[in-house]
């Protein structure tokens, strides 16, 4: 419970310092940018060497694609059921199967699992989450976006192997073996230590809520799909086939991750209904407060 209140207090400071005017409206991009390029990768490289790699990380590894397959063709179901606009069945085919399992999954997972609990969630983002934004995403953003730029195939394969933690990660599978002289420890520490800091005042600071008549609906079945419906799933698929240890408990709790910001900015640039969009990511990132420690009590 310590936990959660110090990361609920980062967040609040990052909305208390959203309304200082002298803070600029980018402050919320640059903190983001900072933990993209310095305070992920350097937790990837400190937390994955102490993985011993066996059969239950394929938990972490395979549960979001599982998660998104769910959840797509359940939007997809509901958007021919009623007749949703192509620019609201975007939005949420982009927003409800991809969680919030970095920026918002790391603190969550640290403040109620604790800090040796953190590479089931690194696993779970990079070969899960983050994956599935760079190729799904971009199928979803190329078949429902407004735009006439349309990214190739070799402009998702750059953007996976040229992402920071990505790199990170392979970085650190390659130096599994090898034990980091103390000054390189000493580095990763501090700088991974910036990240729940830094990334929850990077949320509060960008958390808006714009709700219009027209989203209310759409709003609701999406986050009861993702904050509720996908986790409940994933915990009785994990019980049903007898699933069990903390690898396979974090997992189901990053199931239950709100909708990814990365995921929502891509939405809005994409035209895919702005304001649900914005809705589905900070309604979302606030009611996952309440979901996520029912959650947790739950597995």
């Amino acid at each position: 419970m310590e936990n959660f209140i110090i990361t609920m207090t980062y967040l609040l400071l990052g909305v208390i310092l959203k309304r200082l005017p002298r803070f600029p409206e980018n402050t919320g991009n640059v903190l983001s940018m900072f933990v993209i390029y310095v305070s992920l990768p350097a937790l990837v490289l400190l937390k994955i060497p102490e993985l011993e790699f066996s059969s239950e990380l394929l938990v972490p590894a395979l549960m979001p694609w599982g998660m998104l397959l769910i959840t797509s063709l359940a939007i997809l179901i509901l958007a021919r059921f009623f007749n949703w606009s192509r620019s609201i069945t975007g939005s949420l085919l982009l927003l409800v199967p991809l969680g919030n399992t970095s920026f918002l999954g790391i603190p969550m997972v640290n403040a109620f699992f604790g800090e040796q609990a953190i590479s089931y969630a690194v696993i779970y983002d990079q070969l899960g989450s983050f994956l599935a934004l760079a190729t799904y995403g971009t199928v979803v953003i190329a078949v429902y976006g407004g735009g006439d730029d349309k990214p190739s195939w070799q402009d998702v394969a750059r953007k996976i192997v040229t992402f920071p933690p990505f790199i990170s990660l392979f970085l650190a599978v390659a130096l599994q073996s090898m034990t980091y002289p103390p000054v390189v420890m000493t580095i990763l520490k501090s700088l991974s230590g910036t990240l729940v800091p830094v990334v929850m005042i990077a949320v509060g600071f960008q958390l808006t809520i714009r709700i219009s008549r027209e989203a209310l609906g759409p709003l609701g079945f999406g986050l009861t799909l993702k904050l509720v419906a996908a986790p409940l799933i994933a915990l009785a698929t994990c019980r049903f086939f007898g699933l069990e240890g903390e690898a396979v408990r974090v997992s189901i709790f990053e199931a239950g991750m709100p909708p990814m910001v990365s995921a929502g900015a891509l939405a809005i640039l994409a035209g895919l209904s702005p304001a649900l969009t914005a809705a589905l990511v900070g309604l979302g990132i606030i009611l996952s407060f309440v979901t996520l420690p029912t959650l947790f009590y739950l597995l």
